[in-house]
């Protein structure tokens, strides 16, 4: 059996590195610049400890493009690196200076943002550039040192004559990647990536406007002067305490965020934990749509303030995805180019805890002001629906603070609801039947029914309530939702109706016949029922379980059961004691008889929303002819 070692050659490791590395070249700049935070942020720590004694002040980093020389330079103030330093974290590919920083001052440097970890993001320089220049002075003692390379294996390495602490990376900016030598791209990309990085940044000047001296007049011009233009913000409000924070700094963060989002949003949910993994965040709740696709991808997942991706799936529940705002988080694993999430426990964790702030922090607004939470709701509901779906821990602390508001504008939780129905709204098998509607004008005839006879009727019209429902079908005992237009209805009619039918069996027996001979669609099934006589004559209603498989085909759930299309059926139910169905009984006239049916029918379809196209028109032209 034979052993050895794989021998790696570097000869392509830069071609590899600019093709496969990174999936974006834009990348490169929040790398250089994590790069020069790093050592920033390390210089911050030595000096803190008193290992480093020099004077830390107010370093900043710079950004400036030479377009005529074809140069992009990154400048820092933090710790620089000696000739021999730039020997180890250069020299040696993937060898983590921020790595080895961590495990030398490990009991005190956990915390201080240190953001690399692979020890690749300086190469991705190449990306962009046909060669690198590197001038850099140690904080230590130590001549400048000077490092450039071509991007091939072979550099030199030089002493350098910079007299000032810290570093310089020079970019000869490729033939390809020229975009990356116009201001407009460079603001853009430092918006994108380093607008909270915690050390400030400089590119280029601005003009600021000074307050005109005493005595001038009102046509004068106000002076100005040029200023530094620090294009981030280094404490941004997720890095503070909340009770350093108030409700104007929550909703001022958010216009950072967001400056082209005009609304404001309903409230706020600070993250901040230590333990078993560090975040912090703040998490936004919008006014939202009924759509759930267009609200995704308006959370920004940090590490350590250096922006990673608005692609929180995993980290975030998907329910809550469609939020907005901050996680940040230097426990989140990445792969090398830090694009795309790793598989990890701690990953779970996080969205764990996320899950139960959020629930928490319902629960607290719900009962600290429940007014406002209801006057709120319409405009949540639909990811507390969702959560409540998709989530069994969010369900469980969920069902005491969701709501279900009736159709008159009232509010209930569902223990509430079950206390205030459960005399009146039960069926022959003792089941509570929750009556609701999903579409206010479209049901009115309905509603108006089952209000008449003393019913609740819930106003439930998102997008996704029949998948909630049928879990809560599932999770509560003996209860069941219908819709106000469904055949439950007719249940509750049975149990509580105390009419009697005007009718014998016999001329029950010939009205029914005769219904169902005239009506020729075999999608309605005759049922007839004795209701008061102010009841409608004829009242459609479609079996519940059957309408929900169609609403659940149409948005997407259907598949799941291999129903393929679901028949349309209705129930027709024929109130024998109104006067309109007496004289259908007693009519002599086959061709009169056959026009009530029809039209009574078709009056019927039209309350329901089923009278379209030809039959609608063939419906009006026979009630002018009728009314005529």
């Amino acid at each position: 059996m034979a052993k050895g070692k794989i021998n790696v050659s570097v000869e392509n490791i830069f071609p590899l590195i600019k093709k496969f590395l990174y999936s974006d070249h834009e990348i490169f700049l929040r790398e250089l610049i994590s790069n020069a935070t790093d050592a920033t942020l390390k210089l911050k720590h030595l000096t803190s400890i008193g290992e480093a004694k020099v004077e830390y002040g107010n370093p900043r980093i710079e950004i400036k493009v030479d377009k005529e020389g074809k140069k992009l330079h990154i400048i820092d103030q933090g710790l620089g690196m000696t000739e021999e330093e730039v020997k180890n974290y250069i020299n040696q590919v993937a060898f983590s200076g921020a790595e080895e920083f961590l495990n030398k001052y490990e009991d005190g440097a956990k915390d201080t943002g240190i953001i690399g970890h692979f020890g690749l993001g300086f190469y991705s320089a190449f990306m962009v550039a046909d060669t690198v220049e590197i001038i850099t002075k140690s904080y230590k003692d130590e001549p400048a040192a000077h490092w450039s390379c071509d991007g091939s294996p072979n550099f030199t390495l030089k002493k350098g004559k910079k007299e000032d602490r810290g570093t310089e990376i020079i970019l000869h900016i490729a033939d390809d990647s020229t975009e990356f030598l116009e201001e407009s791209r460079i603001n853009e990309l430092l918006s994108k990536y380093n607008k909270f990085m915690p050390i400030p940044i400089k590119f280029g000047m601005r003009t600021e406007t000074l307050p005109k001296p005493e005595g001038a007049k009102e046509e004068d011009p106000a002076p100005t002067k040029e200023v530094d233009n620090i294009v981030n913000n280094p404490n941004p409000a997720w890095t503070k305490q909340p009770a350093d924070l108030e409700d104007a700094d929550y909703k001022g963060f958010y216009r950072e965020l967001y400056p082209m989002q005009f609304e404001e949003p309903l409230f706020h949910i600070h993250l901040n934990v230590d333990y078993p993994f560090n975040l912090t965040g703040i998490l936004y709740f919008p006014k939202l749509t009924q759509d759930l696709n267009v609200q995704k991808d308006r959370i920004q997942l940090y590490q350590n303030q250096v922006f990673v991706t608005d692609n929180v799936e995993g980290i975030v529940p998907e329910f809550l995805t469609m939020l907005r705002g901050v996680i940040d988080s230097p426990d989140i694993p990445l792969n090398v180019s830090r694009s795309y999430l790793q598989a990890d426990g701690a990953v779970k964790k996080i969205s764990s805890y996320i899950t139960r702030k959020v629930a928490d922090k319902l629960s607290s607004l719900f009962k600290n002001n429940r007014e406002d939470f209801e006057a709120k709701w319409n405009d949540i509901k639909i990811v507390i629906e969702y959560g409540m779906l998709s989530e069994d821990k969010f369900f469980e602390k969920a069902d005491k603070f969701a709501l279900y508001p009736t159709v008159d504008g009232n509010f209930y939780t569902f223990e509430e609801l079950q206390e205030k129905i459960k005399d009146t709204q039960t069926d022959k098998d003792d089941k509570l039947v929750i009556l609701y509607a999903s579409d206010k004008d479209a049901q009115h005839s309905y509603i108006e029914a089952a209000k008449t006879k003393g019913y609740e009727v819930l106003m439930m019209d998102s997008p996704i309530i029949g998948h909630l429902m049928q879990k809560l079908e599932t999770s509560k005992e003996k209860v069941s939702f219908a819709r106000v237009d469904a055949d439950h209805l007719d249940n509750l009619i049975k149990k509580e109706e105390t009419a009697i039918s005007k009718l014998s069996d016999e001329e029950k027996e010939k009205l029914k016949a005769e219904l169902e001979e005239t009506i020729t669609n075999k999608s309605y099934t005759v049922q007839l029922e004795a209701m008061d006589s102010s009841a409608s004559p004829f009242i459609i209603t479609e079996p519940e379980f059957m309408r929900r498989m169609k609403e659940m085909q149409q948005t997407g759930g259907g598949g799941m059961f291999g129903m393929g299309n679901m028949p349309e059926m209705y129930n027709l139910i024929v109130n024998t004691n109104h006067e309109l169905v007496n004289e259908i009984l007693n009519t002599k006239t086959a061709k009169k008889k056959e026009r009530l049916i029809n039209q009574s029918l078709d009056l019927a379809r039209l309350s329901k929303g089923l009278l379209k196209g030809e039959e609608l028109t063939a419906f009006i032209k026979r009630s002018y002819e009728m009314v005529k």
